[in-house]
């Protein structure tokens, strides 16, 4: 996968988690367990409904799963994408690594 291509797969994934609410929620759900609304809302200055719409952004980017249970939604977290945006994250890292190595080498001779 070329970087650009990749670059725009993980884009959608920085985008969502570029807001402190979101990345709250995600931590909140990286148990792994099926949380409802009224249990990711419990201690945010924030309401349901706006708890919703932050849901609803990081599902839009693959982030989280929503399933119906009864009368009440229950989101999961999907581990596949941000593991994807880290090993973009570590790539750029190395190649910005070996950027820094060649102009230091450069730079010496």
């Amino acid at each position: 996968m070329s970087n650009v291509t990749e670059a725009v797969g993980t884009a959608p994934v920085f985008a969502a988690l570029g807001d402190i609410t979101r990345l709250e929620l995600v931590a909140r759900l990286s148990d792994g367990k099926q949380h409802s609304i009224a249990q990711l809302t419990d201690g945010l200055d924030l309401t349901r409904q706006g708890v919703t719409k932050h849901l609803h952004v990081l599902q839009r980017a693959g982030l989280v799963s929503c399933e119906r249970v009864g009368r009440e939604s229950r989101f999961t977290i999907r581990p596949d994408p941000i593991a994807k945006a880290r090993d973009y994250l570590a790539r750029a890292s190395a190649q910005w690594d070996d950027a820094i190595e060649r102009l230091r080498a450069s730079v010496e001779e």
